[in-house]
């Protein structure tokens, strides 16, 4: 989706919120339980960007019918890096209502999974005010 990965590139993280749908449901790629919802998948967002460390995209897919695609980037979290794919799901209205990612390898996993450890309880009460 070119518009979500302008933004993204762009560091317009209002941008990129605006493009996802009330019911988004976001997956994680070191979480179990997937997260319902725009403030919450906003305030992952937002916490992901200060923990990747030269994020960049480096190639886009998606389907004919322009509903499914596929963002591949490349990102370090402190000495880790790590390639992973933002896979995205666009309702009628062009909204993205699932988001999930992928991450590889295990190492970079692991160093995300701690980076947003440490930040899950402040992104939480993010998402909550973002929701109020």
């Amino acid at each position: 989706m070119r518009a979500f990965r302008e933004a993204v590139e762009a560091g317009d993280l209002d941008a990129a919120e605006a493009l996802l749908a009330e019911d988004v449901v976001f997956t994680s790629p070191v979480v179990h339980k997937p997260y319902p919802g725009r403030a919450i998948t906003a305030a992952i967002l937002r916490a992901v960007a200060k923990v990747f460390e030269d994020f960049r995209y480096v190639r886009e897919m998606s389907d004919p019918g322009g509903r499914e695609h596929a963002l591949v980037f490349t990102a370090r979290v402190g000495d880790r890096e790590l390639t992973g794919c933002d896979f995205l799901r666009v309702n009628e209205e062009g909204l993205i209502d699932d988001f999930m990612v992928m991450v590889r390898p295990l190492s970079g996993a692991r160093a995300l999974a701690e980076a947003m450890g440490a930040r899950f309880e402040q992104i939480a009460k993010e998402a909550e005010a973002r929701s109020s």
